[in-house]
């Protein structure tokens, strides 16, 4: 079935009232893109905000009366904001398409490190004596497409590779989908607890824990506030954003037992001497930095 796009640049503060009309008119879905390459990383809590130049496009599954409905929302718009014009829409006419199966072709199995592999439920492992992770790119909260995921896996396989993790517990702070904790279990850690503040995040690392068929009782996972504050593990990892890094340090670091190692990752270049320092404050020995296309990994050690 073809389908109709109608698509505009906006201003932020226009994206409201445009999404709104375009609703009105049936819009099936509305999505909001940054129009040039100005990404928002690390907004402050609370706010949702859009890029500078912003482009916002409503799909629509009904291809008749286009034009008539291109003057209603000229009219309506006048109405709602008489001090600025309305923001030209273009017109597009998307031809049918098989959308789930040109999603599929864009996801390959990914290598993280020597033997790990994140491998989509849609493909067969390319090296089935690997340790294969089955997770879907598109799942909410991480599936180890991103630079910084990808730093924290390739980190778990060179412990694992070293015999560091055989055996050990795992901490993982903000778990997202499980994919660290999940990941150090299949490799070797003998159990792992992960935390989030989100509920859907809980679920979902619940979840892709069953897929990958590790034992329940050997993972657990929490909100933050039920972790007990004397509790130490050998390896913690934690890939967030700068901000609360610096700010839970003291929670995070805490964790770490006596000998035991820390990845810290979601940090940009930029922030990655701020996030240091925190954690030497710590009391840890931290290591040089390493980057992957502007992302930054950070690990470190507590003395014995």
């Amino acid at each position: 079935m073809p389908w109709l796009q109608l698509k505009a640049r906006i201003a932020p503060e226009q994206a409201e009232t445009l999404e709104e009309l375009l609703l009105a008119e049936g819009a099936t879905a509305i999505t909001l893109q940054d129009a040039h390459d100005d990404p928002v990383f690390e907004p402050e809590r609370g706010t949702t905000p859009l890029w500078h130049e912003t482009v916002l496009t409503g799909l629509y599954d009904d291809l008749e009366g286009v034009d008539a409905m291109l003057e209603r929302v000229r009219q309506a718009w006048a109405v709602e904001t008489p001090e600025e014009p309305c923001p030209e829409i273009e017109v597009e006419l998307l031809a049918d398409r098989d959308w789930e199966r040109e999603w599929m072709d864009d996801f390959q199995p990914l290598q993280m490190g020597e033997r790990l592999w994140i491998v989509p439920s849609w493909h067969e492992p390319p090296e089935p004596g690997a340790v294969n992770l089955h997770l879907d790119p598109g799942l909410a909260f991480g599936t180890g497409t991103h630079p910084t995921t990808a730093l924290c896996l390739a980190w778990l396989d060179g412990l694992a590779i070293s015999d560091a993790l055989d055996g050990q517990a795992v901490l993982d702070v903000g778990c997202g989908s499980g994919i660290l904790a999940i990941a150090a279990l299949r490799l070797g850690a003998q159990r792992a607890t992960g935390t989030d503040i989100d509920p859907q995040a809980l679920q979902a690392s619940r979840d892709n824990a069953e897929r990958n068929a590790v034992d329940e009782a050997a993972f657990r996972v929490c909100y933050p506030e039920q972790l007990d504050d004397a509790e130490r593990f050998p390896i913690v990892v934690a890939n967030i954003l700068a901000g609360p890094l610096v700010e839970l340090a003291p929670m995070i670091a805490g964790h770490v037992a006596p000998g035991g190692r820390l990845a810290l990752s979601g940090i940009l270049e930029a922030q990655a001497e701020e996030v240091l320092e925190a954690y030497r404050a710590q009391r840890l020995r931290m290591d040089e930095p390493v980057t992957r296309e502007g992302w930054v990994r950070l690990s470190g050690r507590r003395p014995s």
